[in-house]
């Protein structure tokens, strides 16, 4: 018989195994939750009772978000939870989630913002207490210190059925346009404004209501310099001047965004003479020769209508076959195809050559990474809507909000320095650390969960357990 088909011969499969316990990595995120303080502050924000059948609803969102980690697409997953159940106890119910989310009005989920920006001022402190430091960015080798980076961009999630809210949208297809903002330095999800799919890409009130969760999520501390980007329906003249009139003399706020080019661009775009054109930088800051930058400032016209301060700075490339029958005829003329990006940076202190063209292009196409903060918050619980209800979906998104969150702490307090774990995505978190069978064993009256030691990541699963529960105690109340 050979090796690859007699593996069965003697194989029997049984139900009943005693002390299994299956996506053992739970215990990872609810270790996170707990030790952050999260489900503490969440609990003392949100209605609490008495009784044997009564859960915290701050529990009951934790218990949700983490089974959202775990790959969860309906509030009926919440029975993923059961395979811990010898860890846990059994899972709130399917109509004790439904009611949960049901009762988050405006005031409740304006009570759970603060206690979240609490708990993430709290983490960052953890954050920054690391070897390494707190995550400041780094474009083309130069490195953001003091400058927390907000992207802000919009999705579309399709409805398969007729639920409140859902309409037409601007790509013909059906269900709602949620707008949301990250931070670029963590991967959280700082704030996400749930809309009609009918919602506008450029709505002005939106965007600054957005940008404003964002930034009340932010530390104090962390609210002296801000980077925001945004692509080009963020090029309204109301945001960029909200955000310009939101500097300080304590506080720095700059903007990228993308430009729509009009004939008056393309005009200035014209009369660039060909020494203007610089090459492109690469992620690493190495110089690109398929692609060139110039700054168009002063021969547009156009930036005088805007704020003060405002440099366009314009890029360009070969188009590519998808792109060739929507070429202009300047692009069709030169052979090449533009992008503008605007900005209010004229240099940033003390980052040599932060004023350069081709540095600030690259800051804004970085900017493309929101689309990876988009899709693994698809992936995460933002794919699929799971009521007819308004305010049940408006709970729902609340909850992937806070799976994003609990996601990214666990890998940032405790993944930080395993090279296959500190940015893995969803589907990899979960195959590798999350999805991993242990067997729950009881010795001198301790419980000890034991994941197989042939596993490749079963030091890094042991040493995140290890991080996350010597994290030291806050001496700074998160109830309050």
């Amino acid at each position: 018989m050979s090796k690859g088909t007699g593996w069965a011969a003697r194989l029997q499969v049984a139900v009943g195994g005693k002390g299994l316990v299956g996506h053992a990595g739970a215990v990872l995120l609810r270790q996170c939750a707990d030790r952050t303080g999260l489900t503490g502050a969440l609990n003392a924000v949100l209605p609490q009772g008495a009784g044997p059948g009564w859960w915290d609803r701050g529990t009951v969102l934790v218990c949700l978000a983490t089974a959202i980690v775990l790959g969860a697409t309906s509030m009926s997953d919440i029975a993923l939870l059961t395979h811990q159940a010898l860890v846990f106890a059994d899972p709130p119910s399917v109509a004790t989630v439904r009611r949960a989310l049901d009762e988050l009005d405006e005031t409740a989920l304006h009570r759970i913002g603060k206690a979240r920006a609490r708990v993430r001022a709290r983490v960052w402190d953890l954050l920054a207490a690391r070897p390494q430091g707190f995550p400041w960015l780094t474009v083309a080798g130069k490195v953001l210190t003091g400058w927390v980076v907000i992207d802000l961009d919009a999705t579309l999630i399709t409805a398969h059925s007729d639920k409140q809210g859902a309409a037409a949208t601007f790509k013909k297809g059906y269900g709602f346009h949620p707008l949301g903002a990250w931070c670029s330095n963590t991967a959280e999800s700082l704030a996400m404004l749930l809309r009609p799919g009918s919602a506008g890409s450029n709505t002005v009130t939106d965007h600054i209501r957005v940008l404003g969760d964002a930034i009340a999520q932010l530390p104090a501390a962390y609210r002296r310099k801000i980077l925001i980007r945004v692509d080009g329906a963020g090029a309204t003249h109301d945001l960029l001047k909200h955000i310009v009139q939101m500097n300080r003399a304590w506080r720095s706020v700059k903007f990228t965004v993308g430009w729509t080019i009009t004939d008056a661009d393309e005009a200035a775009i014209d009369l660039l003479p060909a020494d203007a054109w610089i090459d492109s930088l690469d992620p690493g800051g190495a110089a690109v020769s398929t692609a060139h930058v110039a700054e168009l400032t002063g021969l547009n016209q156009r930036v005088q209508a805007w704020v003060k301060g405002l440099r366009l700075i314009v890029r360009r490339t070969r188009p590519s076959a998808r792109h060739a029958k929507n070429l202009t005829d300047l692009e069709k003329r030169t052979g090449w195809r533009y992008q503008v990006v605007a900005t209010n940076i004229g240099r940033i202190a003390g980052l040599p050559g932060s004023h350069q063209p081709q540095w600030l292009d690259l800051l804004h196409r970085s900017h493309a990474t929101v689309e990876d903060r988009v899709r693994t918050n698809k992936a995460m619980g933002l794919r699929n809507l799971p009521s007819k209800s308004w305010t049940v979906n408006q709970g729902w998104v609340l909850a992937a909000n806070l799976a994003a969150d609990i996601s990214a702490w666990t890998r940032l307090l405790g993944l930080h320095d395993q090279p296959e774990l500190a940015d893995a995505e969803p589907d990899t978190l979960r195959y590798r650390i999350l999805h991993l069978p242990a067997k729950l064993a009881t010795h001198a009256r301790r419980k000890i969960l034991s994941v197989p030691d042939s596993w490749p990541w079963a030091d890094a699963f042991a040493l995140c357990w290890q991080r996350l529960t010597t994290l030291p105690q806050t001496t700074t109340p998160l109830t309050t």
